[in-house]
């Protein structure tokens, strides 16, 4: 199984790697995507507009072999348009299926919050099931099946916030910001016109991939690490600053993320760490604060990191 494990590593890290000569920057946020991608949780990156988000998707879009839409989020952008209808064909008289975006393995969900929260969650039953309704007939998607979806933030001019229950369907979630100085020369110096679908070869293909995911799902977690991770979540869901608590499937990401951590460390077994550094990415965006955190100025990632550092650690592994 060790081998295993570190074939495995060695493989989502080229993936990583190839990621990194295109996307100048954010290695900690281009881990995170991968921890996400490997262990099967949806991905959301929130932040202003021209940081690199759509970039950074299709990155991973093109080194992973995997058939790709992108889905440009408006307004006037229907469920239809998404999962696909049937319509009728005068000269076959009967219906035929047209295929909608979501039947494919790799889904970029581009500016997912300007569209109104009817066709956001149009996506829901895709996400957990991964199976699309249409007429009352279920379609299975293509494996693997992945959704990056990216967001502006919620002050923004034309966005609608996401539903709470969709936000619980993201197992990671995080924000780029701006790049430094040195990393700003660098895109400076790229050529605007690059698209990285076309300039970025594959390093793997959809059968790799699978198999990374049979691989996490095997990563060993302890009881007193599970426990761990209970005792947080109650303390947060009892907490005066949390209106909205945790779910028990944002617990299940939590482990499904460490999991995938672990793995690409060239471990068969999780440990604390793994949780902890993911706590963040994992739990922040399905919290939502109370008056009295506002009041006191208190931000989500404060918040956690103080419940993380009150909570005894397990240590040893049983």
């Amino acid at each position: 199984m060790k081998n295993q494990v570190i074939h495995c590593a060695h493989l989502i890290r080229g993936i990583e790697q190839n990621i990194l000569t295109f996307f100048i920057g954010k290695s900690k946020q281009v881990r995170e995507m991968l921890i996400g991608f490997i262990s099967g949780l949806h991905v959301l990156i929130e932040d202003v507009p021209g940081v690199g988000k759509t970039t950074l998707a299709k990155c991973l879009a093109a080194s992973v072999g995997l058939s790709f839409a992108r889905i440009q989020f408006t307004p006037d952008l229907l469920p239809g348009d998404i999962l696909g209808m049937n319509i009728w064909e005068p000269e076959k008289k009967e219906f035929v299926f047209k295929k909608g975006a979501i039947l494919h393995q790799f889904i970029l969900a581009d500016e997912i919050n300007r569209a109104s929260p009817r066709t956001q969650s149009s996506l829901l039953e895709a996400m957990q099931e991964e199976t699309v309704s249409i007429d009352g007939k279920s379609i299975d998607l293509p494996q693997p099946f992945f959704v990056i979806a990216t967001q502006n933030p919620i002050t923004f001019t034309g966005t609608f916030p996401l539903p709470e229950a969709e936000l619980d369907r993201f197992g990671i979630s995080f924000s780029l910001g701006y790049a430094s100085k040195s990393e700003e020369l660098k895109i400076l110096g790229l050529n605007k016109n690059l698209n990285p679908l076309k300039e970025l070869h594959s390093v793997a293909h959809p059968g790799d991939i699978i198999q990374v995911k049979k691989q996490v799902d095997e990563v060993f977690i302890s009881d007193p690490i599970k426990e761990f991770i209970i005792t947080l979540a109650q303390k947060i869901r009892g907490s005066h600053y949390v209106k909205l608590g945790l779910s028990p499937r944002s617990l299940q990401h939590l482990v499904a993320a460490a999991r995938a951590s672990a793995l690409l460390n060239e471990r068969d077994f999780v440990i604390p760490e793994d949780v902890i550094e993911l706590v963040v990415p994992v739990l922040a965006h399905r919290l939502i604060l109370s008056t009295e955190a506002h009041m006191e100025r208190k931000s989500v990632t404060e918040i956690l990191s103080d419940f993380i550092s009150t909570t005894p650690v397990p240590t040893g592994r049983k």
